[in-house]
């Protein structure tokens, strides 16, 4: 349940970054966050970096990767 609620937060839009998965309401791409995170980047510094970005989203985009 806590898995869907966070995967809602995960939009696919065509007429949004030509499909790919985004932040719902943001046009902050998925893999963006994912790179960053690869990257040893730390949450708060992304957080610092995508002012519009929460917590949950960065953990939407982690489940969204494991699904």
């Amino acid at each position: 349940m806590f898995q869907d609620n966070l995967l809602k937060r995960i939009e696919i839009n065509p007429k949004i970054m030509l499909g790919k998965p985004v932040i719902k309401g943001t046009r902050i791409p998925v893999e963006i966050i994912l790179r960053k995170l690869s990257q040893n980047i730390s949450i708060d510094k992304i957080l610092q970096e995508y002012p519009r970005l929460t917590r949950k989203d960065i953990q939407a985009t982690l489940e969204y990767a494991a699904e």
